[in-house]
């Protein structure tokens, strides 16, 4: 099981959101680049990138930051916010990024979804973000009336690297993982699933490896230090 340590960047800056909410931030650092290489000094190995700009206003808006990432820090890493259209998904995996994650325009237009899927195969990620059953898109801002087991049923017939999924309810609250609907997708997805959402203590970590998920993202819970990246690192081998 793999480890990612989550950088959330607004502004140029490491910031974490409350259940997603943006006028509830907490700046952690301002250079998340220096972050980045802590994290690899730490021993990751990947890196979960979200541009939370370019997840509200609809494309990336912190690729400075993030091409700053690339060059400086051997890591793989993988970006999510604002992707919603074909020369931007080329864009960035040609920077150097092993993955990228698309979410708002891949749960509109499931069709699109599949010809990217097609296009660059075992590259992207699904991100599929919930409140209890249903999907949220627009960087967290619009509820769908999709649902997300059967949406990951659907998308796990893809050549898709993997599917996030993130309780938002649990986000950045230091309150524990959605362990059930984490096992349900495990079950019902035959790819990938990787847990975001709630992740606090290495207890967390290990009941999370039990259900069968190829990844856990940690955000909060670093910073806060409820868990350190070395105790996440180790529970998950």
């Amino acid at each position: 099981m793999d480890i990612f340590p989550a950088v959330d960047l607004r502004a140029g800056k490491c910031v974490r959101l409350i259940q997603g909410r943006y006028e509830d931030q907490i700046l952690y650092r301002e250079d998340p680049v220096a972050q980045a290489e802590e994290f690899y000094a730490q021993g990751a190995r990947w890196l979960h990138i979200v541009d939370l700009d370019g997840a509200k206003e609809g494309k990336p808006v912190n690729l400075k930051v993030v091409e700053q990432m690339l060059r400086r820090v051997p890591m793989k890493m993988e970006l999510g916010g604002g992707i919603r259209d074909e020369e931007t998904i080329e864009q960035l995996l040609q920077l150097g990024l092993e993955r990228v994650i698309l979410g708002t325009r891949a749960v509109g237009n499931y069709e699109w979804f599949s010809q990217m899927c097609r296009r660059f195969p075992y590259r992207l990620v699904l991100s599929l973000d919930a409140r209890g059953s249903r999907l949220a898109a627009e960087g967290w801002l619009t509820q769908t009336d999709g649902e997300v087991l059967e949406f990951a049923r659907l998308a796990s017939k893809l050549p898709i690297a993997a599917i996030i999924y993130t309780d938002i309810e649990r986000d950045g609250m230091l309150s524990g993982p959605n362990l059930k609907r984490t096992e349900e997708l495990v079950k019902a997805a035959a790819v990938p699933i990787v847990a975001a959402g709630g992740v606090t203590t290495v207890e967390d970590v290990k009941k999370l490896k039990n259900t069968g998920v190829a990844g856990v993202i940690i955000g909060r819970a670093l910073y806060e230090g409820t868990i350190s990246l070395s105790e996440a690192l180790k529970a998950a081998q």
